[in-house]
C-alpha cells in the first residue's frame, strides 16, 4: 500500500498567503522524514481554498527539496493550460528529478480561470479529451503536430523528450482526475489510472474502478495494464489518541476555511453553484475518511483498500490549519499508521 499527503496549501481565516505555501512546502519535507511515499499538490486560482495556483512549479520546489518522495499534480487543470507547455514542464520535471514526478490532470470547475486564461466555457466543457489527448502525444512521440479542437499547428520536435531519458523508456506517470461517468469513460478508454475525490465514499469508488475496467477492455487495452491500474483515493486524515480528539480537531478548523475558499469560486458564466454546508461536510469527511486513533486510520484505509481494489492514497493532512500539528499528524501517519499497512 502506497499512502502519500494532499496538500492544498489552503489559506485558514486569520493566515496570509505566505503562511499557506510554507505550510504546504514543510509538509512535503516532513512527509518524506516520516516514509510516506508521494506528495500530491492542488491547483487553484483566485480563492482562498489553495493558494497555489501552479501546481508544476511547486512540484518543482518540492522535487528540489526531496531525495526520494515522489510528487505528483492533484491537478493540473487542461482546460486552463495549453497541453505543450504542460508536456514540457512535465517532462524537465520528470528527467530532472529521476522519474519521481507524476503529472495529474483533471478538468477543473467553471470558473472565471477560464475568463481570465482566455480559454472559455468550452475548453471546459467539450475540450478536455483534445487537450488531454495533445498532451498524452507529446510525453511519447518524437514529433507532434496539432490538428484538432483549439489547438492547431505545424509539426514540431519534442524537445526535451521524456520516453528517452531514462531507463526503461517510460515517461511521466499521467492520472486523470474523474468526478463523472464521462471523466472515468475517458480515462478507461486511454488506460490512465484515476485519482478519486475525498468526497466520494468506498462503495462509490469501488462502481467508478469497476466502469473504468469496462470502458478499458471495450477499448481493447491489455488485460495486465487493466489488472495493475494504480488509481488514487483521495481523503481527510487526522490522528489522535482519542477518536472524538481527532474529529474536534477537524470540525473546529475546517469548516471556516471551507466557508470563505468555496465561496469565493466566481463561475465565467454567471451560473449558481450550491454550496455545501462546511460543518455538515467536515462531519461527512470525517466519516469517510482515516481520522481517529492510528489503529482506527490503518483499518479505516485497508477498508478502502479491500472495497475499492485500489492501494494508493492521497490524504489531505493539513486540516488542523496549524504547522505544527499537521507536522505532528504527518509523523503519526508515517510512524503510528504505516507499519500495520502491508
Amino acid at each position: 500500500m502506497h499512502v502519500g499527503s494532499f496538500v492544498v496549501a489552503a489559506q485558514f481565516p486569520g493566515q496570509g498567503h505566505a503562511e499557506a505555501l510554507h505550510r504546504a512546502v514543510r509538509s512535503a519535507e516532513v512527509a518524506e522524514e516520516a516514509g510516506l511515499a508521494q506528495v500530491w499538490l492542488a491547483e487553484h486560482h483566485f480563492v482562498p481554498y489553495g493558494v497555489c495556483p501552479s501546481a508544476v512549479t511547486l512540484a518543482a520546489t518540492l522535487l528540489g527539496r526531496t531525495r526520494r518522495l515522489r510528487v505528483g499534480t492533484a491537478v493540473s487543470v487542461l482546460p486552463t493550460a495549453h497541453p505543450v507547455a504542460l508536456g514540457e514542464q512535465a517532462a524537465m520535471l520528470h528527467i530532472t528529478s529521476g522519474g519521481r514526478f507524476s503529472l495529474g490532470v483533471g478538468r477543473g470547475g467553471p470558473w472565471v480561470d477560464l475568463e481570465v486564461f482566455g480559454a472559455g466555457l468550452e475548453a471546459y466543457e467539450e475540450g478536455l479529451p483534445d487537450s488531454l489527448d495533445l498532451l498524452l502525444r507529446w510525453l511519447r512521440e518524437p514529433t507532434v503536430a496539432g490538428d484538432s479542437g483549439r489547438f492547431r499547428f505545424r509539426e514540431v520536435p519534442v524537445v526535451p523528450r521524456a520516453s528517452e531519458a531514462l531507463e526503461g523508456g517510460a515517461g511521466p506517470e499521467v492520472v486523470v482526475a474523474c468526478t463523472s461517468p464521462s471523466t472515468v469513460r475517458m480515462a478507461g478508454r486511454r488506460g490512465l489510472p484515476m485519482l478519486l475525490g475525498m468526497h466520494v465514499g468506498d462503495e462509490e469508488k469501488a462502481a467508478m474502478v469497476r466502469a473504468w475496467q469496462e470502458h478499458a477492455r471495450a477499448a481493447g487495452r491489455p488485460e495486465e495494464e487493466i489488472r495493475s491500474a494504480a488509481h488514487v483515493s483521495a481523503g481527510v486524515c487526522q490522528i489522535a489518541d482519542r477518536p472524538q480528539e481527532a474529529r474536534e480537531t477537524l470540525l473546529k478548523a475546517m469548516p471556516g476555511w471551507l466557508k470563505q475558499g468555496l465561496a469565493a469560486h466566481v463561475t465565467v458564466d454567471g451560473r449558481v453553484r450550491a454550496m455545501r454546508d462546511p460543518y455538515a461536510y467536515t462531519e461527512m469527511l470525517c466519516g469517510l475518511h482515516p481520522v481517529g486513533t492510528p489503529r482506527w486510520c490503518a483499518d479505516r484505509l485497508a477498508a478502502t483498500a479491500e472495497v475499492t481494489g485500489i492501494r494508493r492514497f492521497a490524504l489531505l493532512t493539513e486540516g488542523s490549519g496549524d504547522l505544527a500539528a499537521t507536522e505532528e499528524n504527518l509523523r503519526r501517519l508515517g510512524g503510528e499508521v504505516l507499519p500495520h499497512l502491508v
